[in-house]
């Protein structure tokens, strides 16, 4: 008999029995709905890239062409991200993602029409600049909602099956865009696809029942609007783990040169470079199916750093590779690395953030990563213009590197962070 309401050795507390059963959040209706919508938004916004990509390349043959693509779509986060993270603290969090998901998808129907009718680049460029502004509502507001659906003991796992649910797309996105692409011999369809892709997230989202509720209203200003970015920067280890995501993106990125890699190095076609942009995701994949089914990491911080150090060496290897499958392998494990530094950096930021924040806060989370991707995109095209490709993409595996190091020196707070279960 058990006296004074004790549970037996053997017993386990429901909660916690939940947050070891890799599956138990998935019972959610909520989490289901939000996560069924996104990944099928993400299935077309990665054929989306690829698309891109190769029609800019093959109409322009320019470098430099390829950074604007980047370019278009960073520009909408430096002018609206605080605005953004402004509103999905003081208004209802799943309008925000329906409404601007919708805009991201007439956006792909503009994209359809320039390729159609194969109209100057620069309106492919307009479109891609539409884009860049409803992601950049979209991603603070999603990132706030995320906690809401699930109970926090449950949020890790949440964040891996998110997380998780982006890289199957990305494996399969690519390969499928390249294939409809290469069939076509347009980009034509593989954006209207991705229009009706964003349609369908917004009806799923739509279905979601729990509802973002704010409790006081604030007047946006510039103290509002910088309040994120405030917190961050007094919490050291959310301050260290953005600050190390944004320069190892930046300076690591090699997907930019993909197009380069695959039509004048590796020799190989859309559907070779589908499978080359499918392979980093394919990497992360692998790791979703290993961090779904163990515990949440007790080391944090340690691991990140190691995980973008192994970043930093497999974008070296790619860079320096001339063979099809050294580079696929190379993308690979760049995945599985930059996946675990995903899931370490979005639950760490989560937990730490009071829920009145976590708009804001995720904004800035937004901007960082966000821009890191673009402006990774903008400095790849530059200095492999004026240098070359091989050196674009080698200089930034050894940056990646070294910032690492600095990161480690400078934040001490994310060497110690352990565990990730908000325990």
């Amino acid at each position: 008999m058990n006296g004074g309401g004790t549970l037996p050795e053997s017993a386990t507390p429901p909660d916690l029995e939940s947050a070891k059963d890799p599956y138990a959040v998935l019972k959610s209706r909520d989490f289901l709905l939000y996560l069924t919508g996104r990944f099928i938004a993400s299935f077309g916004q990665q054929m989306l890239a690829m698309a891109v990509g190769w029609e800019i390349y093959e109409r322009t043959h320019s470098k430099l062409a390829l950074a604007y693509v980047g370019a278009a779509q960073m520009l909408p986060m430096f002018l609206f991200i605080f605005p953004a993270g402004h509103v999905a603290d003081n208004y209802s969090r799943k309008k925000i993602i329906i409404w601007m998901q919708l805009l991201f998808g007439a956006a792909c129907v503009g994209l359809a029409v320039v390729s159609a009718f194969k109209a100057n680049v620069i309106w492919i460029y307009c479109c891609l600049f539409v884009m860049g502004t409803a992601r950049t509502y979209i991603w603070p507001a999603s990132s706030a909602f995320l906690p809401q659906l699930v109970p926090r003991k449950q949020f890790a796992k949440a964040v891996t099956w998110t997380s998780g649910s982006f890289q199957l797309p990305a494996v399969l996105g690519p390969v499928a865009g390249g294939f409809l692409t290469g069939l076509t011999h347009t980009a034509a369809w593989v954006y209207a696809l991705n229009a009706l892709g964003s349609i369908v997230c917004a009806i799923l989202i739509a279905m979601v029942r729990a509802h973002h509720k704010v409790a006081v209203k604030e007047r946006m200003s510039i103290t509002s609007v910088v309040a994120g970015l405030k917190f961050v920067y007094r919490t050291k280890a959310v301050m260290g783990s953005i600050t190390l995501d944004l320069f190892a993106v930046l300076l690591g990125g090699a997907t930019a040169m993909l197009p380069v890699y695959a039509k004048d190095i590796l020799n190989v076609d859309a559907r070779g470079l589908g499978w080359l942009q499918a392979a980093l995701p394919l990497g992360s994949l692998l790791m979703t199916a290993i961090l779904v089914h163990r515990p949440p990491l007790q080391k944090a911080g340690p691991t990140l750093l190691w995980a973008v150090v192994g970043f930093g060496i497999a974008t070296i290897g790619f860079g320096f590779s001339t063979t099809f499958w050294l580079s696929f392998t190379m993308l690979f494990i760049c995945g599985v690395t930059d996946y675990i530094s995903v899931v370490v950096r979005h639950t760490l930021v989560q937990l730490l953030t009071p829920d009145e924040m976590r708009g804001r806060v995720s904004a800035v989370n937004s901007l960082f990563i966000g821009t890191s991707n673009q402006m990774g995109e903008v400095e790849s095209g530059v200095v492999a213009q004026y240098t070359s490709s091989v050196f674009a993409v080698v200089s930034g595996g050894v940056g990646t590197i070294l910032v690492v190091i600095a990161v480690a020196l400078l934040w001490p707070e994310l060497r110690r962070y352990g565990r990730l279960d908000g325990g």
